[in-house]
């Protein structure tokens, strides 16, 4: 992971290609980012993967020779995760302006859906001092997204089931609030740059855990695997990216500290990241992929050794 992370840094010590740029909180400037550090990812890991696989007869460093379902399981991951982000800026561009209010809900619940009743809740005219909800007339008027045509309806349908959607918490484009909060964005791009991570670095070693540590160079790992740390190694990598947001968010929640989008951004996106390696890793940790534990290449020359029951 400290290699992955030494070549996203590796594109911004090009300063002299960034000294001209003024950083804003727009999400144009900040989704190119990202795009740009998968770009960077992408192009730095072929290179390094044709010279091995040259090399070492086409020989990954798993101990097999195809990797294909690491390709395909990483591809659609980041299809998902990247289609639908690609949605949530493509609707509010699509669609009229000021046609989305500012809005306000409820997270795991549907609240926009309809005009009145259970599945309306957020267009009702609740207290602009409560920590749900606000005065719906006041922002703008009522929002009823199973009305628009069925991708934008799907589009805000899913932003509403999962986000509370608060609009000092979101971003706007074209006067149309986007289908949920920018920790969700930062989540959802960092997803998909986790999994094209792993479908240029993963590799299949049999258990979940060794299936993770996969993306990080084998040279990093041999201390790990020599002593059998990987466990706490793993824990330790999730805990890195999953603090931060957990950190804020829930000082937020408990407190009246109030966070801001770039650090909300910032935080979803290291937990996306994290999410994404560990979703395309568990779709491909697979043991019937290889003849015998012993088959399985680990850092260092380690093999694994099953136990014998008694």
């Amino acid at each position: 992971m400290l290699s992955i992370i030494g070549r996203i840094m590796c594109f911004l010590c090009h300063h002299e290609a960034l000294t001209s740029v003024q950083i804003e909180e727009t999400p144009t400037l900040l989704i190119a980012g990202s795009l740009a550090v998968v770009i960077c990812v992408a192009r730095n890991g072929k290179s390094k993967n044709t010279e091995s696989s040259s090399k070492e007869g086409n020989i990954q460093r798993n101990g097999r020779y195809d990797r294909s379902r690491e390709k395909k399981m990483a591809k659609i991951i980041a299809g998902i995760f990247g289609g639908y982000l690609f949605l949530v800026f493509l609707a509010p561009i699509a669609m009229p302006t000021d046609s989305v209010p500012e809005l306000s809900g409820r997270a795991n619940a549907l609240d926009y859906m309809t005009e009145n009743g259970t599945t309306g809740w957020g267009n009702q005219n609740w207290s602009d001092d409560g920590k749900l909800g606000h005065n719906q007339s006041a922002h703008g008027g009522s929002f009823v997204w199973s009305e628009l045509n069925p991708i934008w309806a799907f589009t805000y349908g899913f932003g509403d089931l999962n986000c509370h959607q608060k609009h000092h918490r979101s971003w706007e484009i074209n006067g149309n609030q986007l289908a949920f909060c920018v920790r969700d964005v930062g989540i959802f791009a960092g997803a998909a740059i986790g999994a094209a991570i792993f479908g240029r670095f993963g590799l299949n070693r049999w258990t979940l855990r060794d299936t993770f540590l996969s993306v990080i160079p084998d040279e990093w790992l041999v201390g790990v695997y020599t002593r059998n740390q990987r466990g706490v190694t793993s824990l330790g990598i999730a805990a890195i990216f999953m603090l931060p947001m957990a950190i804020d968010g829930f000082t937020q929640l408990l407190t009246d500290y109030e966070s801001n989008n770039m650090l909300r951004l910032v935080t979803g996106l290291g937990f996306g990241l994290l999410l994404g390696i560990v979703f395309v890793a568990s779709l491909c940790a697979r043991p019937k992929d290889f003849d015998n534990s012993g088959q399985v290449a680990l850092p260092g020359g380690a093999r694994f050794q099953l136990m014998e029951e008694e």
